[in-house]
């Protein structure tokens, strides 16, 4: 039987979660439970459907027009023209690809982008848009998924850390806050 590892093994880790799940890894945990079939994933398309459908003994699915079309490799680009410099592109980039600052141009390291278009939505100017991979002079190929698994990982525990520090700020003022005036200062 084929662990959830070996599952999500086969899957590109691009972590757009046209799938319906959260990521590669969830859904990886769905297929290996029974929660989801293996036609799921347009990024990986049919190459993975077929890697999936021979590991796990299950008939080869089209893709699920639900969850998307099977595409090239896209990769985000930003009109740094248009950029406002508002940050809301960065936080929903799973793979930390976008680098920049408030007020300050936005751009995107296109060796790591995994094309999984999460930045598009929350532009408010409209200023990125997704080219194939292949029509982008100096790019080069998609980032392996174990490089951007690890970058995932990573990006999940420096928000999870940054969570606890606020929580623990928080708190913090919020005991001080019920301290007698005495004690406070």
């Amino acid at each position: 039987m084929a662990s959830t590892d070996d599952i999500d093994a086969l899957l590109p880790q691009t972590q757009c979660t046209r799938c319906g799940y959260a990521g590669c890894r969830p859904y990886a945990e769905a297929i290996a439970n029974g929660g989801a079939e293996i036609n799921q994933c347009p990024p990986g398309g049919s190459a993975t459907i077929a890697a999936l459908s021979t590991l796990l003994h299950r008939e080869v699915l089209p893709l699920n027009p639900a969850n998307g079309i099977e595409g090239p490799a896209l990769v985000a680009q930003i009109d740094e023209a248009v950029c406002i410099g508002c940050a809301k592109c960065l936080p929903p980039c799973p793979v930390d690809a976008i680098v920049g600052a408030r007020k300050q141009m936005h751009t995107v390291i296109v060796d790591l982008c995994t094309g999984c278009e999460l930045c598009v939505a929350p532009c408010p100017v409209d200023c990125i848009k997704m080219a194939p991979r292949a029509e982008l002079p100096d790019a080069a190929s998609a980032p392996e998924p174990r490089l951007n698994r690890e970058r995932f990982h990573a990006h999940n525990t420096r928000l999870a850390r940054r969570a606890d520090e606020r929580a623990a700020v928080l708190a913090s003022r919020k005991q001080a806050a019920r301290a007698p005036p005495q004690l406070r200062g």
